[in-house]
């Protein structure tokens, strides 16, 4: 017999995690509510907002094929739901620095009684004060919670603002944020995920579908294993969501934002069969004053082009190591006004470039699509991108 005990398991992703806050009651149309759930394209759920039945409710996780992470406010973990659907439990959303010690108990008190669970904890985004955070700055709070808490997944929540009044957007901050969680859980060797704005409140305006697809490439490009919606079921209290206009109305009602999130999921779905099998090594921001040769070097591509009738680009590059040696670029079109339509000039030969089909997540050869010009035209949607393997 040894003589010390093995260390609990370490959760393992084995699919891109694309859940939301909110879970919709849990009521005798629960069958139809997680039905329309995976027919949008979510796999993950946060669940708990709402009283659950617990052994229909995990019935409805194995009969869709979606995985939860369960609220649990109390230390009574034997109690707490025991099935490999359920990733982990959840302790706590936007915990100050003097929080950490508890939860690293809680954890520590789940990984006993659940070894297969992790202990899931949201934090606070760069925004947030220095008294909210109890850190002197963010990146000092992001270090001191994985040294303290030691999580399984890093994540984050950040609503940047879209408003066509202001000079400036919340998109820089944004990426700020993704920046730091990237750094952070690549030397801590965990993923991260991150909640990113659906709806409208407060000083928010309701996200065009554009701009909920630039939310979630940005994250994508900076190397995101999972993706969270805020939020999926209206939560209620007038003061805060007076507007309502999550991806389901309080009177269960579908928004224009379920066809939204539905479109993105399936095509983030695809991308991730190959993104969780890649490892981030950096992002860069090409902007319209840029110029793109220099900025790019060491990323995968020598040069993004443009016709002479087009606007300046403006683009975010993911570079990214494939577990069987490729690299993998995801190119990404910074605005969410207008398609991109960029020459690109890869460093390597076209012929042995593969992209990654957003429709089926298979490996294809690149298309150009504007044979008749010279080099390799690439279209990219409004805040959208595509997703290259290199040799």
């Amino acid at each position: 017999m040894p003589w010390f005990a093995p260390a609990p398991p370490r959760f393992t992703q084995d699919r891109f995690a694309i859940g939301f806050w909110v879970d919709p009651p849990f009521d005798h149309q629960a069958e139809r509510r997680y039905r329309e759930i995976a027919d949008a394209g979510f796999n993950l759920v946060l669940a708990g907002f709402q009283k659950l039945d617990r052994p229909r409710f995990v019935r409805l996780l194995r009969k869709f094929d979606l995985r939860a992470i369960v609220w649990q406010d109390n230390d009574n973990f034997q109690n707490s739901i025991d099935d490999p659907h359920v990733w982990g439990t959840a302790l706590r959303d936007e915990p100050s620095a003097k929080d950490f010690p508890d939860l690293a108990r809680r954890a520590k008190a789940l990984k006993a009684a659940r070894p297969r669970q992790f202990a899931y904890v949201n934090l606070f985004p760069n925004y947030a004060t220095p008294g909210q955070l109890g850190s002197p700055d963010y990146d000092s709070h992001v270090s001191d919670f994985i040294k303290t808490f030691q999580p399984e997944v890093l994540s984050m929540d950040h609503y940047p603002l879209f408003r066509p009044d202001r000079p400036t957007d919340g998109r820089d901050g944004y990426c700020e944020n993704l920046e730091t969680l990237r750094i952070h859980s690549l030397k801590a060797g965990i993923p991260f995920w991150n909640f990113f704005n659906t709806m409208p409140y407060g000083p928010h305006t309701d996200p065009t579908e554009s701009q909920l697809r630039w939310q979630v490439f940005a994250s994508l490009c900076h190397g995101a294993k999972g993706i969270l919606w805020f939020c999926y079921y209206t939560p209620g209290g007038d003061e805060e969501f007076p507007k309502g206009g999550a991806i389901i109305a309080r009177d269960d009602v579908p928004t224009h934002h379920y066809e939204q999130a539905g479109r993105i999921n399936r095509v983030v779905a695809n991308l991730g069969k190959t993104l969780m099998r890649c490892t981030s090594t950096g992002v860069v921001r090409v902007r319209p004053t840029d110029n793109p040769a220099t900025v790019l070097r060491g990323s995968g591509l020598l040069d993004l082009r443009k016709a002479a009738v087009d606007p300046p680009g403006d683009y975010l590059v993911g570079s990214f190591r494939h577990q069987d040696g490729r690299r993998a670029v995801l190119l990404m079109n910074y605005r969410t006004t207008h398609t991109a339509w960029p020459t690109v000039v890869f460093d390597a030969a076209d012929r042995d470039v593969r992209e990654v089909d957003p429709r089926t997540g298979r490996e294809i050869p690149v298309r150009d699509e504007s044979p008749k010009m010279e080099g390799v035209q690439v279209p990219l949607l409004d805040g959208g991108g595509r997703l290259f393997l290199l040799p």
